[in-house]
């Protein structure tokens, strides 16, 4: 992020000779994230300095930076902003100088993912990221790791509209119940990147969307017991060869954007 004074904590780490393993996880997404492409994709969007004068919106590149360590390392809107002032490294990625800069608040940190919601953003940062991969020959296509993963959501209808979200609904795994969504990946086998997603309710079976998640090349499928049977389904027998293999998913190769289960990636993040 260049040129800016370095605060003595910051300083300290920069001249550490070992690195950490997040400092080696930023390092390789800084190199791998086609940045100068997202920033084209959302700054139409963004907020300009107002001619009224008044206080300047933070610099696009470091709320994308922000957005992006936020969903790496499962962070909250507060939580994000705590992380900004206590730990160095992610201040530095984001390109933050506590000497002259400002911190984003949790309620900016917000405002900016309701800005990539409103205008439906997320889906296109995908595939612009898919896209800039497959180009720098980054993707495999012999095999794919299918795999599900639930996401709570309030189940309280004490809100607003006072009902609960109809594209919400309930599931039980194990002794426990949730509430909420699902969402549904495709992983290549050997370089471990995610090349589909889809999103469901809680409640709807894993097979369900199965063939949404297969690019059709796949010479071997790897799956967990919840996929079993796939290979004899209609939607899925002309889409990819009937080679099943069902393995733990936990036996995959780290994701290196987007593993939803929280290994490396521009959509999940490291452990």
């Amino acid at each position: 992020m260049g040129g800016k004074q370095l605060g003595f904590t910051d300083y300290e780490l920069t001249t550490a000779k070992k690195q950490t393993k997040r400092e080696k996880f930023l390092s390789e997404m800084e190199a791998v994230v086609p940045w100068q492409a997202l920033i084209e994709l959302i700054e139409p969007y963004y907020p300009k300095t107002s001619k009224k004068g008044g206080r300047p919106p933070y610099p696009l590149i470091t709320m994308l930076r922000i957005h992006l360590l936020q969903q790496w390392y499962s962070l909250s809107d507060p939580a994000m902003e705590e992380a900004l002032i206590e730990v160095p490294t992610m201040r530095r990625f984001a390109g933050i100088d506590l000497i002259s800069d400002r911190i984003p608040d949790e309620t900016t940190i917000l405002s900016f993912r309701h800005l990539l919601e409103k205008h439906e953003l997320g889906e296109q940062i995908f595939e612009i990221v898919k896209t800039h991969l497959s180009a720098r020959g980054m993707t495999m296509r012999q095999g794919t790791i299918v795999d599900a993963t639930l996401i709570a959501a309030p189940s309280s209808t004490k809100n607003k509209e006072g009902k609960r979200d109809p594209e919400m609904h309930q599931t039980k795994k194990g002794n426990q119940w949730y509430y909420g969504m699902k969402i549904h990946i495709g992983v290549d086998k050997d370089s471990g990147l995610i090349h589909s997603v889809a999103t469901t309710a809680a409640n709807v079976h894993d097979l369900t969307p199965a063939a949404e998640l297969l690019h059709g090349d796949e010479e071997v499928v790897y799956g967990d017991a919840g996929y079993n049977g796939i290979a004899k389904r209609r939607d899925i027998a002309g889409n990819s060869s009937d080679r099943c293999a069902h393995e733990p998913i936990l036996s995959a190769p780290p994701v290196a954007l987007g593993d939803m289960n929280g290994r490396n990636g521009v959509f999940g993040g490291p452990q």
